[in-house]
């Protein structure tokens, strides 16, 4: 294959892929039993055929510290952000209740390390392979991110400007680990600081119309 056709197949399998998990969202989680399957199937031989290891994927533990440090510089004002408009928002009378739970918070963390495979260990790098700029891939994979919280009004921006950000640092030095602890953390900063009533308990899809609060 050309240089041309490799780009264009890494850019059509990160779009296509991206619009099946909002297929699944919005109907094929309720429509067709199971059919969840052809996520790890589809990533699983993506890996393969790219020839993809631990290292490209960013299952890594060698380069810990330094894609930690990087993130943080990141992610630690985002967190200080969230938190002084959880106090702004009256967020200190919505105490963070199920989410201090250990098994909930890490049952939370292990929905966010899926998301990093799908965004970063998969979706970065087929736009990485695309586009060959490390700018121009962190920003289709924000927007996606992005577009794939919707209808929710807190989370579509949110997601958008992280996604960017998880991206661009993934792009740079290519660990999920710190990013996804940053993702859990933050995302159970955005469950507190905003009311629930705006979140809608973090539902995207349909399930963010079905919500009731009690």
């Amino acid at each position: 294959m050309t240089t041309r056709a490799v780009r264009t197949w890494n850019l059509v399998e990160a779009l296509a892929f991206s619009a099946l998990v909002g297929w699944y969202m919005w109907q094929l989680q309720e429509s067709v039993r199971n059919s969840w399957i052809v996520f790890p199937i589809w990533l699983g031989a993506s890996f393969i055929f790219h020839k993809d290891t631990p290292k490209t994927l960013g299952w890594r533990a060698d380069n810990l510290w330094p894609a930690t440090k990087r993130a943080a510089m990141i992610f630690v004002p985002c967190i200080f952000v969230l938190s002084v408009v959880g106090v702004l928002l009256g967020a200190l009378h919505r105490p963070l209740g199920h989410l201090l739970v250990p098994k909930h918070f890490f049952g939370y963390l292990a929905f966010c390390l899926l998301q990093q495979v799908g965004l970063s260990s998969y979706a970065t790098n087929r736009l990485l392979a695309a586009t060959g700029s490390d700018v121009r891939a962190s920003l289709i994979a924000g927007v996606i991110f992005g577009a794939l919280h919707c209808p929710n009004p807190v989370l579509i921006p949110l997601t958008w400007i992280g996604g960017t950000a998880m991206a661009w640092l993934f792009a740079r030095e290519r660990n999920i680990l710190p990013l996804t602890l940053f993702q859990g953390v933050l995302g159970t900063l955005v469950w507190w600081a905003f009311p629930v009533a705006w979140h809608h308990a973090m539902r995207v899809g349909p399930g963010f119309y079905h919500f009731h609060p009690r």
